[in-house]
């Protein structure tokens, strides 16, 4: 049996940026596959509180929209179980999460076990004294317990990545922007110049792309939203559209997000929105990532598309927000 780790919710979002080590560190080979699909989650609680307002608080955290995508999704495909159905394959699911309620404890606490009965798998286990502990724990925690849960699914899509890929990719975008990517199986290489990179994932129904482009840095002045999008527009025109003359753009209905944040000690700013075709009828969810890279002096972009018109979009879409975490600059 595994360690188990019981540690408020803040810490366990720390341990979950170490990668994914407490995967293999933790592994065990006679452990069975785990069941489930990505992003589905196993909630067991008690039906008295699954009507209650901790499962409306938990319904509310877990299964909340996904933002810039062209229809509802959730973050979690949620699947409630009681103790009593939590036996065979449903205790091999790939993500667990339970509620235990102890008129013992002092505080709410979660505690965090990877692979218990099958792998890769996390198991958290949320317990408080009574109800009302547990709720207000969820309530001011909401992004943490989504972090772990999220950060589990990355890392089983990173294992795979680093297991089964592309190298003749990876050889490409090294050699034109220096950088080490690791690149999934799957991908075909579309376009290779100087400046820009396009690599794409094709479905029967759906599409996965992304496309990597450098230009000197020129100041903060180049790395504002409009500063950003206008670069976009330049490199996105040279993907094509499915009509002569067509090519990809940034959608002007919806603004799209900005923010800044930290991987690894490099900042990245993350813009997302969606894209649509001049000249046909197409467009979908993007997301872009931007960095500086001051051995060159020149801005580094990676911009990951979904096309998928019958389909969700949400799977598609956490599979190109992944490859970020497989971009690797020189030290």
């Amino acid at each position: 049996m595994k360690k188990r780790l019981l540690l408020a919710l803040v810490a366990l979002v720390a341990l979950a940026g170490t990668g994914c080590d407490a995967f293999h560190k933790l592994n065990n080979d006679h452990k069975k596959s785990a069941q489930g699909r990505p992003y589905e989650l196993i909630v067991v609680c008690p039906q008295d509180k699954w009507t209650g307002e901790l499962g409306d608080t938990l319904r509310s955290v877990l299964t909340a929209p996904v933002p810039y995508l062209n229809q509802t999704e959730p973050h979690f495909d949620v699947l409630r179980v009681t103790e009593r159905g939590f036996s065979g394959m449903v205790a091999d699911h790939r993500n667990i999460l339970k509620v235990v309620t102890d008129p013992k404890l002092d505080s709410t606490t979660v505690a965090v076990q990877y692979d218990v009965t099958s792998r890769p798998q996390i198991v958290l286990t949320l317990q408080g004294p009574d109800n009302r502990h547990l709720t207000d724990y969820v309530s001011a925690h909401r992004e943490q317990l989504l972090a772990v849960l999220e950060k589990a699914e990355r890392d089983r899509a990173i294992e795979s990545a680093l297991r089964y890929n592309e190298t003749g990719i990876q050889k490409a975008i090294l050699k034109n922007f220096g950088v080490e990517m690791t690149v999934p199986k799957g991908y075909i290489l579309a376009a290779d110049q100087p400046d820009f990179l396009w690599a794409r994932f094709e479905y029967p129904e759906a599409s996965q792309g992304f496309f990597i482009y450098s230009y000197p840095y020129a100041g903060k002045e180049a790395l504002t939203p409009e500063a950003l999008i206008a670069a976009r527009n330049q490199f996105a025109a040279r993907i094509p559209g499915p009509s002569d003359g067509s090519y990809m753009t940034t959608s002007e209905l919806f603004v799209p997000g900005y923010r800044i944040f930290k991987l690894e000690g490099r900042v990245w700013i993350e813009m997302r929105g969606f894209w649509d075709v001049e000249g046909d009828f197409m467009g979908g969810p993007y997301v872009s990532y931007t960095t500086v890279d001051e051995r060159t002096g020149r801005v580094f972009t990676l911009d990951c598309y979904v096309y998928s018109p019958h389909l969700h979009k949400r799977n598609f879409m956490r599979g190109v927000e992944h490859l970020l975490y497989l971009v690797k600059f020189p030290d």
